[in-house]
């Protein structure tokens, strides 16, 4: 793999929360200190109404640059943003051109361009967290999340430090997922979860085998133009702008055993486990001990942090550094995505140890 261009030092985690704006737009927007303490999301208010977000992120890129890898995450709050315009224009004003959402593991519907539904999912299911598309070959480094209609209860975004999840993580387990990395298998046309068709938005097998190819993914047609596929990815990964390492993958999200009861058992009593619509294995293929899923799941338990939609607020997240999810509802939840930024695993360095 190729090496990261050299960046300049960050700041230490440890050192005080610093303001977010330089001192000749200081009475413009102010920086908070994250709900709930930590670092994670640092928060944006305007000072005064009536600031155009889009215009002054445009002229403070390298400090919103400096802060997101520091904190992982910023949540700008308290600004005038009501349509989806309002949130492309402020994502285009900070990132440039949105990604499109491909090799889909997830139902999700475009509202604009490039700007699509967070997942359409039953509200009474939370979704585990989980980094965007870290089981592709290429992924977003920065992923957005616009507030149009907060629910009526839950349905927050709770969001982790992957670094912290890396530290937390028992040192042999490091060792075991460095060394064998992780497997995602799945099936399509089993009557359960997206087609392929829309998965990789083609009906050209010819296509479909293209693509899995050039992304590193095993394709396996089966009867009845029903598919398999495997891919082997890294689980532990360094940061290509910090150096740090980082726990980057679905591997507790895609596998079975992270479902709800319910959930879960409907699907074991349907399919055998390798016909199981999404499951996870060590990249050799064996299984993932159940104590260890645990563990992990621990992990992540422990370095989340939520808090309540407010309407109009826009969180923006370096993919690599934090995972998210989504807690269960009730009500009308309106919240929009974007993404940018596309790297591939050929832009990271092998991490050199656990």
């Amino acid at each position: 793999m190729t090496e990261p261009t050299p960046k300049p030092s960050l700041p230490s985690i440890g050192q005080p929360l610093r303001r977010a704006v330089s001192v000749s737009t200081e009475d413009l927007v102010r920086a908070e200190a994250p709900p709930g303490g930590g670092k994670l999301p640092l928060v944006l208010r305007p000072s005064v109404p009536g600031v155009d977000l889009a215009a002054w992120a445009e002229g403070h890129r390298e400090q919103l640059t400096r802060d997101l890898l520091e904190h992982g995450g910023i949540l700008f709050r308290g600004f005038p943003l009501a349509t989806v315009e309002d949130f492309e224009r402020v994502v285009r004003a900070i990132s440039g051109d949105l990604l499109e959402y491909k090799e889909r593991s997830s139902p999700r519907h475009a509202v604009a361009g490039k700007v699509y539904t967070s997942t359409d999912y039953p509200p009474d299911q939370p979704i585990f967290l989980h980094n965007e598309n870290s089981y592709q070959n290429a992924w977003p480094m920065q992923i957005f999340f616009f507030c149009h209609t907060a629910a009526r209860r839950g349905g927050e975004t709770p969001i982790a430090d992957t670094r912290r999840i890396y530290e937390r993580i028992d040192p042999e387990v490091r060792r075991r997922f460095l060394e064998k990395k992780w497997m995602y298998v799945r099936n399509f046309g089993d009557g359960f979860g997206l087609p392929w068709t829309t998965v990789f938005q083609t009906d050209d097998r010819a296509a479909v085998e293209a693509h899995c190819e050039k992304s590193g993914i095993r394709a396996e047609w089966k009867d009845g133009n029903r598919l398999r596929t495997r891919a082997v990815r890294p689980a532990i990964s360094e940061h290509p702008y910090s150096g740090e390492k980082v726990w980057f993958n679905h591997a507790i999200f895609f596998n079975v055993g992270t479902l709800t009861e319910t959930l879960r058992e409907a699907l074991l009593e349907e399919f055998p486990v390798e016909d199981l619509p999404t499951h996870t294995y060590y990249g050799d293929g064996t299984p993932i001990e159940p104590e260890v899923l645990d563990h992990l799941r621990a992990c992540y338990a422990a370095e989340t942090v939520s808090f309540p939609w407010e309407q109009g607020d826009l969180l923006m997240l370096d993919n690599m550094l934090a995972a998210h999810g989504r807690g269960s509802y009730e009500g009308e939840r309106k919240v929009m995505v974007a993404m940018s930024d596309p790297k591939t695993w050929a832009d990271l360095s092998e991490p050199a140890g656990i």
